[in-house]
């Protein structure tokens, strides 16, 4: 885990006359280097926004970590896609923002002082969000809800307590429905009740967490079951907790291998099973607009999640934290200079 400045860096501060910006770039598993880059300028259709941070995803520490199919160095400023900011340069045929607009959005190289993005895949911010905003793991909060149909009369099980589990358990009593979560650690009970949670379940081994759920369901099972680990116990214990004619909504990042599923009992309780990760960026930004309207309005509160900050610099330390998930860990993001408070 180390973080350097680059020989290039070094030549191109040499120019006085070039506007830079600083990038992270991954140059090596665990290893980071803090770089200077030309500022650009926007396209037709862009705007570029001074970031003012970019939160770590779970989905970037298997390129943190290193696999054999990924190749170094990445491309500057990836895989940050959490950014939020202000604008600060339009391109031509932009007319929905100006300079000044205060925004998230969804780009992809946000490990940096600036990013660009097109226009349409940026939000502007209500004003009295004046916090962090990651959108793009808010959005897909927002997105996972909506596809899990939840009403008030529901039933809902959260199994894992992260961040989104977190906001989902959230979302859940907004909509008034009987909630119950599932996690291993204690302190991830207790955030789960802080957050709404009718009842939390610790998940020691499967069977006694089913039997509890049970109890607790008067042996009916759950309406709606979240998934939000990526692991293979958990989705386990999520599929039995299913209610006859429920839906099983999996949202955990199941990128590391094969998955085993009892089909048999998916089968005869006659469940649906969403896939509920989105591919299209047009439900990103949609997603993004929801969960800004939602924290505007408070029934989303993210504030309390975002448990670790670290300047730009310290990108290593974050995504190492992310990836170690220590006690207390929610959420990690990188400020940029200037930022330390938003």
């Amino acid at each position: 885990m180390t973080i350097a400045a680059s020989a290039g860096m070094q030549q191109r501060e040499r120019n006085p006359d070039q506007p830079m910006m600083r990038v992270a770039t991954i140059v090596a598993p665990g290893c980071v280097e803090l770089q200077q880059h030309p500022l650009p300028h926007p396209g037709h259709g862009q705007v570029r926004v001074a970031l003012h941070g970019c939160g770590v995803c779970a989905s970037n520490i298997p390129v943190w970590e290193g696999r054999p199919w990924f190749q170094y160095p990445l491309q500057p400023g990836t895989p940050g896609h959490e950014g939020w900011g202000t604008v600060d340069a339009v391109g031509q045929g932009v007319d929905s923002l100006a300079p000044g607009d205060r925004v998230a959005m969804l780009s992809y190289h946000a490990f940096a002082s600036h990013d660009l993005a097109a226009a349409d895949a940026v939000v502007k911010l209500p004003p009295n969000i004046d916090g962090p905003f990651p959108g793009e793991p808010l959005g897909c909060a927002m997105n996972v809800f909506e596809r899990g149909d939840v009403s008030p009369e529901h039933t809902v099980c959260i199994v894992g307590v992260g961040f989104l589990g977190a906001l989902l358990i959230q979302l859940a009593r907004h909509r008034g429905a009987r909630v119950i979560a599932v996690a291993r650690r204690p302190r991830a009970c207790q955030l789960a009740e802080n957050c709404g949670a009718d009842h939390a379940v610790r998940l020691q081994n499967v069977a006694d967490a089913a039997q509890q759920i049970r109890a607790l369901t008067h042996e009916r099972g759950c309406d709606r079951v979240f998934e939000v680990t990526g692991h293979q116990e958990p989705l386990d214990l999520a599929g039995q907790l299913v209610c006859v004619r429920g839906k099983l909504i999996i949202a955990g990042y199941h990128q590391d291998g094969l998955r085993q599923v009892n089909l048999q009992q998916w089968n005869w309780n006659g469940i649906d099973v969403i896939n509920a990760h989105e591919r299209a960026p047009e439900r990103y930004v949609h997603g993004i607009v929801q969960a800004a309207e939602a924290v505007s309005q408070g029934y989303l509160s993210p504030q309390a999640l975002f448990t670790h900050r670290y300047p730009l610099e310290h990108l290593a330390e974050a995504l190492d934290i992310a990836r170690r998930r220590p006690d207390g860990f929610v959420k990690a993001f990188v400020l940029m200079p200037g930022h330390a408070s938003c």
